[in-house]
């Protein structure tokens, strides 16, 4: 039998942490999750206690919109690549693929420590690129590569549209022999694109 606390958690708004209930008396279901015998919610939702099936869940009360945020790492493709600047259509965050899309901005000031004479030299248009957000003043997404995980993760030929491999510091097209510059990330060719 529930006690009379559990039964009158169920239908009320909780938050993240509130205590729900035991497992000798629920199993944690979803929103919820389990420590030291106690379940709490994970989630800001509504709370339901399933008497029937014994089991404690919690119900968001509004899905989250999944947005970069300052520190976020983000993964997309740069769209238009100019001399001081690119425009990169962001289609991930961290692990999560995006059902729309949103856009960044990565200067030239924001992409090495050393100087950089053009954008052209740091990446080119149809490259994937993995960058932090660094800014989202007026809700413009400002983006840096200015770490040796961030930067360019997969390039292609600008010639013939193949991709790249790298050796050393150069990228090499192997079915047309064009190289080119970029500004790489350590694990560049590794990902899954």
């Amino acid at each position: 039998m529930a006690s009379p606390q559990a039964k009158h958690k169920s239908g009320l708004i909780v938050v993240p942490g509130d205590r729900l209930g035991v497992i000798e008396e629920f199993t944690p279901g979803p929103g919820t999750y389990e420590q030291e015998g106690t379940i709490y919610s994970a989630a800001t939702g509504r709370a339901l206690m399933d008497l029937l099936n014994k089991q404690v869940s919690v119900y968001p009360k509004a899905q989250v919109a999944n947005v970069p945020h300052v520190g976020s790492i983000v993964m997309g493709q740069a769209l238009e690549v100019q001399s001081k600047q690119a425009t990169v259509r962001i289609f991930q965050i961290g692990d999560r693929l995006l059902t729309g899309f949103f856009s960044g901005l990565l200067h030239i000031g924001d992409v090495s420590q050393r100087f950089v004479e053009s954008m052209y030299e740091v990446c080119k248009a149809g490259d994937m690129v993995r960058a932090r957000v660094i800014s989202d003043k007026n809700r413009v997404f400002h983006l840096t590569i200015d770490d040796k995980d961030l930067g360019v993760i997969h390039a292609f030929c600008s010639r013939c549209g193949h991709s790249l491999s790298q050796k050393r510091f150069i990228m090499r097209c192997s079915e047309c022999g064009n190289s080119e510059r970029r500004k790489s990330a350590a694990d560049y060719g590794k990902d899954e694109v």
